[in-house]
């Protein structure tokens, strides 16, 4: 075992997180103990570039009694928790990775893990994967695949298989419907508040919030804000889902429009340059901006710095901009992921992660024992049944069944009413 964490002291600190949260993920605990006894990942390293935090961890703990040699290190220089490292270190795994690390030291922590010749990759951003692709060609042959958590990775590896330069297979857990419906929906909506709110203080009753994008993140972020008080504007490129924004009880407008409106911006596109340019020439003085997209490019700050004649930061995750004709324009969290960059961002809540990472640890032991071609794969629905009904389980909530003759009902096209 060898790691690269920041201070092994906080371990015991981070071990009381993880087994918080363990007791908040049953269904990845009733996979556990079902690897301990399977030991499917025996003789196989795994290697992960996921947000570190005391969730994440306790999937490196599962792959770990599965019988794998788990390396960890983090997709988002800000979204490391030290003492979840510490533990997941003491605890046997090999972790790379520390809270506020330069992009020099994001590549070399990556490049660790990845000198332990994963035979699978677990990936949030696809980082890894790329580097793989780009400068880790050496471990092309040993690696059978990988599994992506979201979806700007996802977006990425079908754009990059499109072009014919993926060269291994990937298991698109994102696009699972225990994914996308409940982390991406639940999970980023709560989360990205939880943060918002702990780091600001503010009310968000009575305000006019923006919401850029309306896939499921977007309409969870929406959900908790209109649920909160606010007044919810969305905008939108695509004609179906601004029509579904617009049927849900939200305003729909062009972002420029929008901007001039907004108290707070939150971006959930996955795109570049969301709020950018001119936008923040029609801003209202106070409006704060955050974001929960994957990467830290959808509120471009460059163009937020050319208009600003003073930058402070009030804390460690708000930067006040004080514009030429003297408003003042908050980011959150650097632009990065809020709801895991920010100052009070613990990600989302276990019982969300729960499911998951259940998705994750089936899926590479699904792409362990049958061998893929090339291509970015969904998930099995089996597979996303069996999760629901380990979850429906854990939460003791019972559901029926169909009877012999409504199942025979369905198969005969030419019964009569």
């Amino acid at each position: 075992m060898s790691n690269n964490v920041k201070d092994m002291s906080l371990a015991p600190e981070g071990i009381k997180k993880i087994e918080w949260v363990q007791k908040h993920m049953p269904v990845l605990e009733h996979i556990k103990k079902e690897f301990q006894e399977t030991k499917p990942f025996e003789g196989v390293t795994i290697a992960s570039c996921l947000h570190l935090e005391p969730k994440t961890i306790n999937l490196g703990l599962t792959l770990q009694e599965g019988g794998a040699e788990v390396a960890m290190t983090g997709c988002n220089p800000l979204s490391t928790q030290d003492d979840a490292t510490a533990a997941g270190a003491s605890l046997g795994l090999n972790m790379y990775g520390w809270r506020g690390e330069t992009n020099e030291e994001y590549y070399e922590n990556l490049n660790k893990v990845l000198d332990h010749e994963p035979d699978i990759i677990i990936d949030d951003g696809a980082d890894m994967i790329f580097l793989v692709h780009k400068e880790r060609r050496d471990l092309m042959d040993k690696i059978i695949g990988a599994c992506e958590e979201t979806t700007t990775g996802i977006h990425r590896l079908k754009a990059m298989h499109a072009d014919k330069a993926l060269e291994f297979p990937v298991m698109a857990v994102n696009d699972s419907y225990m994914k996308y419906l409940f982390d991406n929906r639940y999970g980023t909506g709560q989360s990205t508040f939880d943060s918002i709110m702990g780091s600001t203080n503010v009310l968000i009753a009575g305000k006019t919030l923006v919401v850029c994008g309306y896939g499921w993140c977007g309409r969870g972020v929406a959900m908790r804000a209109a649920g909160l008080g606010a007044n919810v504007i969305v905008t939108e490129i695509d004609p179906i889902r601004a029509l579904e924004a617009r049927m849900d009880g939200y305003r729909v407008m062009k972002i420029r429009e929008a901007v001039k409106e907004a108290d707070m911006i939150i971006t959930v596109t996955g795109n570049i340059d969301v709020v950018s340019g001119d936008d923040f020439k029609y801003m209202k003085d106070g409006c704060i901006m955050a974001n929960s997209g994957h990467f830290n490019v959808e509120i471009n700050k460059q163009d937020l710095q050319k208009i600003s004649k003073t930058t402070k930061l009030l804390k460690p995750d708000i930067e006040e901009f004080t514009t030429e004709d003297g408003r003042k324009l908050y980011l959150l969290a650097d632009g990065r992921l809020v709801n895991l960059a920010g100052e009070r961002g613990q990600g989302h809540p276990a019982e969300i992660m729960d499911m998951s990472f259940a998705m994750q640890s089936l899926s590479a032991k699904y792409l362990l024992e049958n061998k893929l071609d090339v291509g970015v794969y969904k998930t099995l629905d089996e597979t996303d049944i069996d999760v629901a009904k380990l979850k429906l389980n854990a939460m003791k909530i019972d559901i029926d069944s169909l009877t012999e003759r409504q199942v025979a009902y369905l198969k005969n096209w030419d019964e009569g009413t």
